[in-house]
């Protein structure tokens, strides 16, 4: 018995180091190599993404300003058509008889002023005319007669009835000779009322083509062939394509940074390229509802691959070259919506609770619980604060 208890000592004594190497954790070999990089400042561009919509810079109902029954309606729906082009025409028939009416009518009014066809009221000379020539030679003949008339009575070879006579005749002929003057004027501006006549009746013939008043493209047709129009009926209606605004509702928060002629970058869910533009107009008040800024931009679209009315997703550089702290991406640890760091102290990692702001491509800024140059360690995995670390090169 005394052999086994001295046994059974001797065991216990040798299994008792091996427990105690166990228990701790702190050893040489559970030292874990880490990769580490400092927190270092730098500059960053403030940048904020909204999402707007694209509309056309212009969109014009196009309608005739004449009556009447389309005789051609050549363009449809999505056809280009450039400023100036015929997009409509009406029956021309009637608009035509008239321009010949009122040429006919400007003719009638110069040959009532003695001109020859295409001459002018401001060539006329009314003493050359008939009308005023005739009046003129009557208030001649009745200013001698009075003139006799005058001469006989104070010789009193004439009664005074019949010298009062004789001035009552110069007196009539002077008033015919005024209206013979007045009456040429009135031809006269009769003569400029055919004109203008036959300017608007020619106007009338030539709003019979119904011209694009913007380079674009059709958006709807509303007309057809052979269908009666009244004035002011649209027919045709026309966006332009290039350039497009774009229209961006800006945080209140992110208003003060937005100024014109910054550039503006926008995508499309259904298309892979980048469109660039710059922003050409700002509203001069917040919106109280939303809180937001209504900004516009001018899109170049050249090619007409971007539509009006298409949802895009809008960057917007607000503020370059502010100085911020930053780390790579790869060393945030984000669990349960709490984001924190490991650093090295004293051969050790140290958990620091950091407060993140803005990604710049593969670096996060942090806004508060690093200094610039402190060691974070990167990819940091399961690291828990505590552990021994040996850092990678040193």
């Amino acid at each position: 018995m005394a052999v086994l208890a001295t046994i059974f000592l001797m065991g216990c004594a040798s299994q008792q180091p091996a427990t105690k190497a166990a228990a701790n954790p702190q050893t040489a070999g559970d030292t874990q190599r880490v990769r580490v990089a400092p927190a270092v400042t730098g500059s960053i561009s403030r940048t904020i993404e909204v999402n707007g919509t694209l509309a056309a810079q212009d969109e014009v109902a196009v309608a005739f300003k004449v009556a009447g029954r389309i005789d051609a309606l050549p363009v449809d729906l999505g056809d280009v058509v450039k400023q100036g082009q015929v997009i409509a025409q009406l029956d021309k028939t009637d608009l035509r008889l008239a321009v010949s009416q009122a040429e006919a009518a400007l003719e009638q009014a110069r040959a009532r002023l003695g001109l020859a066809p295409g001459v002018d009221s401001e060539s006329v000379v009314a003493e050359k005319i008939p009308l005023v020539q005739q009046a003129r030679a009557a208030l001649e003949e009745s200013r001698l007669a009075r003139d006799r008339a005058q001469q006989m009575l104070d010789q009193r070879l004439i009664a005074r009835a019949d010298f009062d006579t004789a001035d009552a005749n110069f007196q009539i002929a002077d008033g015919r000779y005024q209206d013979a003057i007045d009456e040429i004027r009135n031809r006269q501006a009769t003569l400029l009322q055919r004109k203008s006549e036959l300017e608007l009746s020619r106007q009338m013939l030539s709003d019979a083509d119904l011209r694009a008043p913007i380079p674009g493209a059709v958006l709807m047709r509303a007309g057809s062939v052979g269908q009666y129009v009244a004035p002011g009926t649209s027919v045709v209606t026309l966006v332009r394509m290039h350039p497009l605004r774009l229209q961006l509702p800006v945080p209140e928060r992110a208003a003060a940074g937005v100024r014109i002629g910054q550039e503006i970058q926008l995508s499309l869910e259904t298309d892979s390229t980048a469109y660039r533009g710059n922003v050409t107009r700002l509203s001069p008040a917040i919106d109280p509802v939303n809180r937001t800024l209504m900004v516009e931009a001018s899109i170049p679209n050249e090619a007409g691959r971007l539509k009006p009315g298409s949802f895009v997703r809008a960057s917007l550089v607000t503020l370059r070259g502010e100085e911020a702290l930053f780390i790579p991406a790869d060393a945030l640890v984000v669990f349960a919506g709490i984001e924190k760091v490991y650093t090295i102290a004293e051969g050790k990692s140290a958990e620091r609770l950091v407060r993140t702001g803005r990604r710049d491509a593969d670096r996060i800024e942090i806004v508060e619980g690093l200094r610039a140059g402190e060691r974070v360690v990167l990819k940091p995995g399961s690291l828990v604060g505590g552990l021994p670390v040996t850092v990678d090169g040193e």
